[in-house]
């Protein structure tokens, strides 16, 4: 099984999929002229000042929702991976995918709100990139495609890294406990403990719905990213001396790599996209959820998700490893370099956990493993959502009365084979939902952008209002010659009385050059 998966993502994560990733994020910077740069302030703004409503949550809510997705295994265990068979020098390339990837995300958060709808069963905002590929490129069976893979990514293949990374955590901390046999083998108590108490306290949340999902993320994430990243600044504090060597390691690393350049910036674009989810096409899932003005503030607000992940959170974790030396790196032949016993998995929780363990004894894996248990919980709370936006999408043509509730029968169960599971298999299976969900959101939004630059259109619109410094924005797609754009059509004519009208002839909006 290990193999085939495997084999299957070498072909998925060839070095096509990894310049893709990069490529996006380099075309839609310029072509927004760095919005991720010349916005920073007004991400800041529109975090903070946002509202909920009866049918969406707000912009804050939305980050904490998507950021509950973003920052998860990926930023403990992950960043340990790319370091461990990409050498230090994949670091640099995960702030590279997060830097031009917040322009990615730009880009897929607000062609989400331009386009989302409100779900007739629940009365609440649906949208992202199946949504967004129908209406905007037209392509109904893309969509789909999409859909399906998400459902599949999101519902089965993606939840057991989060969980097995929790169940190795605790192991490690408290020990194995007792061996217990099972039909699907001998697993430790402490394993069985964990993914039972995950699953009765995820079964209680996910059948209360996206609200509640909402109000569990937008309390925990901050709290959660927040202890992590304190101690991480006083394990960095106490080697201080150490970070101008650290960076020059990273940097030097990245272009002349230990592990080869191949190497380094595969697993850094590949854990950067899984921690940071730019380009995935997960994080427009929470954007269409917001309740805000303009399409383009959502964009933004998911930008600066994308700069807390990576920049923040990500380089924390890599910070701690390669200060305290606990870390190996893997190479095609063997092993390059070796600080710590082979037998320790790259792909676990171990790297970081022995890192605090080095600076403060007896704090680190207790520390690690608890925060492990909320940034991985909260990931699956999003995956749930992502996965049940699309049975919804989905539900929209042919109505499956019992799809949503399979969906949390199947997470469930889901989520407790992968505390038991193997980390290997976990991530590989992993692997295997993220490249295949990236593929079709880039290309999607790439089409869309030479079809009708949408969001260049919608940028553009925004600038001109805040320089006329409207108190309260509008959108009108139509007179920008955004079509399909029908939640916003209606919201235009409930606000002013009057249907949206495309600009005179010989006054279209102009588009900016690309």
């Amino acid at each position: 099984m290990q193999s085939f998966v495997d084999f299957i993502n070498g072909i998925i994560w060839s070095p096509a999929l990894v310049y893709l990733c990069l490529g996006a994020g380099l075309f839609y910077s310029i072509n927004t002229r760095f919005v991720q740069v010349r916005h920073f302030t007004e991400m800041w703004r529109l975090l903070l000042s946002g509202k909920s409503s009866s049918k969406g949550i707000s912009s804050f809510q939305a980050l904490a929702v998507s950021l509950s997705g973003r920052v998860g295994t990926g930023n403990i265990a992950g960043v340990a991976a790319a370091i461990g068979f990409g050498g230090p020098g994949a670091v640099f390339w995960m702030w590279m995918v997060a830097f031009f990837g917040a322009a990615t995300a730009y880009a897929e958060s607000t062609l989400a709100q331009i386009y989302k709808e409100e779900d007739k069963d629940t009365g609440q905002f649906r949208g992202g990139p199946a949504y967004y590929i129908e209406k905007a490129m037209g392509q109904k069976w893309y969509a789909w495609i999409f859909a399906v893979a998400t459902i599949l990514a999101c519902g089965v293949l993606l939840p057991g890294i989060q969980s097995n990374s929790i169940g190795n955590a605790v192991e490690m901390a408290f020990g194995s406990g007792d061996m217990v046999e099972t039909a699907m083998g001998t697993f430790s108590f402490a394993k069985i403990f964990t993914g039972a108490l995950i699953c009765i306290v995820l079964a209680f949340i996910i059948f209360g719905g996206v609200k509640r999902i909402a109000q569990f993320t937008q309390f925990v994430v901050p709290f959660m990213a927040l202890a992590y990243v304190i101690l991480a600044f006083i394990i960095i504090l106490l080697n201080i001396t150490q970070v101008p060597a650290i960076f020059v390691m990273i940097i030097g690393d990245a272009f002349t790599p230990m592990a080869g350049f191949g190497a380094a910036i595969g697993w850094g674009v590949m854990r950067g996209v899984y921690s940071n989810e730019a380009g995935q096409g997960t994080g427009p899932h929470a954007a269409a959820a917001a309740s805000v003005q303009h399409p383009v503030q959502q964009g933004l607000v998911q930008s600066f998700s994308v700069y807390i992940d990576t920049l923040l959170v990500c380089s924390a974790t890599a910070f701690m490893i390669l200060i305290t030396g606990a870390y190996n790196v893997h190479g095609a032949e063997g092993m390059i370099l070796q600080n710590l016993p082979a037998d320790i998995a790259a792909n676990s929780p171990a790297f970081t956990q022995m890192a605090i363990e080095t600076t403060l004894p007896g704090i680190g894996k207790p520390f690690v493993a608890m925060a492990l248990f909320f940034f991985s919980f909260t990931t699956i709370l999003a995956y749930y959502y992502i996965a049940e936006t699309n049975i919804a999408y989905i539900r929209r043509s042919f109505k499956i009365s019992s799809a949503m509730f399979l969906l949390k029968v199947a997470m469930v169960a889901v989520v407790f084979y992968g505390s038991i599971n193997t980390a290997n298999l976990a991530w590989a299976l992993g692997d295997v939902g993220v490249g295949l969900m990236a593929w079709l959101n880039i290309v999607g939004i790439l089409i869309i952008f030479f079809l009708a630059k949408p969001t260049i259109v919608a940028l553009k619109d925004y600038e001109e209002q805040q320089k006329q410094g409207v108190e309260e924005f509008t959108f009108n797609p139509v007179k920008l010659g955004i079509k399909n754009a029908t939640y916003w059509e209606e919201k235009y004519l409930r606000k002013t009385g009057q249907a949206p009208t495309a600009e005179p002839e010989g006054k279209a909006t102009e588009l900016p050059s690309t």
